[in-house]
């Protein structure tokens, strides 16, 4: 069995309404003036405010940081770095979907530890801790709510880079699923595959352990008996709920067992075409599957078993199929393009797809894939996938 580092949250606050303990957690963890790392949408549609009134309530000072992106960036980094320097914060709290918790946790990393953000990308250690950060999740989808890692594009080079450390777990989150209700069908949609698809290759990632095993089976079904019902009712309460816990589990799931080759292959494509992460991860999940199918048979069997796409019994070659299937069919509900159907040049993408595969090797990734590919194989799959 594969050794398991499990680091979560000190505190994680789960249910709708929980928003409302956002004062008590900063008093828990230290923090008495925050800076809040959010983006320009939250700030104008009204949860900035509910946020602050909850701050203001409990005497925590604020302040507010609204120039995340998404896909973040180390010029957007260093901008809140230099904010955060200059307010006398003692704590960070993230408010919105993946883009703006990573944004934050790339922040405290540097505030801590000066330097660029190059100088921490995988395998390289992070020295110091940063301030405590309380991270709010507006998405059920990337869980960086609950992991050990932040992703950010280095604006000089276009490569997403992987930063992972204990220190990048937030000392605190709530996930609160009230947030979600008002997301769009194109946004439901893609964090769910995003969250599923941390599931799947936590299961299936040569760093397996009893513990992701757990997260990752219950986050699967979860999604999987969902996604389709949150994506057409945004209201729908209960999918909403299931939905926000499942990514929550998915991320602590793959916090301990790492994600593999579609998140290798899938940071590239955001990087240079500036793909939303989780589209480009349903780009990626049926075609990599299938890639990888044989080396796991079992594993992959027992992801459709979860999913409810495979009989309890069914043999694992039935089961692998039907795996395949739902994935292609799920992509096909949710109206996943394709990079070509995306509008991405198909010139400019043959001619960055070996610069991509080098990439993807180069995260680390692809090495914890159940079928560890060579560069030329990368290369191949960004090729089946174009359409």
């Amino acid at each position: 069995m594969t050794v398991a580092h499990i680091v979560t949250p000190r505190h994680l606050v789960i249910g709708g309404g929980s928003l409302a303990q956002a004062g008590d957690l900063l008093g828990r963890i230290g923090a008495t003036r925050v800076l809040v790392v959010t983006d320009a949408f939250l700030a104008g549609n009204g949860t900035v405010a509910r946020l602050a009134a909850v701050l203001d309530a409990a005497g925590i000072g604020h302040a507010v940081f609204t120039e995340t992106v998404p896909d973040p960036t180390t010029a957007v980094v260093a901008a809140g770095v230099r904010r955060l320097a200059d307010g006398g914060f003692d704590g960070l709290v993230a408010l919105g979907g993946g883009s703006p918790i990573d944004t934050a946790k790339a922040m405290a990393v540097l505030h801590a530890n000066g330097g660029r953000m190059r100088d921490y990308k995988v395998p390289n250690p992070i020295p110091k801790a940063g301030p405590p950060l309380l991270a709010i999740p507006t998405t059920a989808g990337t869980g960086s709510e609950v992991t050990r890692f932040t992703v950010i594009t280095d604006t000089e080079t276009d490569e997403k880079m992987l930063i992972a450390g204990a220190d990048l777990v937030p000392a605190a989150a709530i996930v609160d699923y009230e947030l979600t209700l008002t997301k769009p069908f194109r946004l439901t949609a893609d964090t769910g595959i995003d969250s599923l698809t941390h599931a799947i290759e936590a299961f299936v990632s040569r760093k397996a352990n009893p513990y992701a095993d757990a997260m990752a089976r219950e986050a699967m079904a979860l999604i999987a008996a969902n996604v389709r019902t949150a994506c057409r009712e945004p209201g729908n309460r209960a999918a909403r709920e299931a939905m926000m816990l499942g990514a929550t589990l998915a991320g602590l799931a793959f916090s301990s067992a790492s994600v593999a080759l579609v998140h290798g292959m899938s940071r590239p494509i955001g990087a240079h075409f500036h793909v939303p992460h989780g589209l480009s991860n349903a780009m990626l999940l049926p075609a990599v599957t299938a890639f990888s199918l044989a080396s796991a048979p079992g594993r992959y069997a027992d992801c459709a078993r979860a999913m409810g796409v495979a009989a309890a019994g069914a043999d694992d070659a039935v089961a692998g199929s039907a795996l395949l299937g739902a994935l292609r069919a799920l992509n096909a509900d949710l109206k996943v393009p394709t990079p070509r159907e995306w509008g991405i040049e198909t010139t400019r993408y043959g001619n960055l797809t070996r610069t991509m595969a080098k990439q993807a090797l180069a995260s680390g990734s692809p090495a914890n894939n159940p079928r560890v590919p060579t560069e030329d194989e990368i290369v191949a799959l960004y090729a089946e996938v174009f359409g």
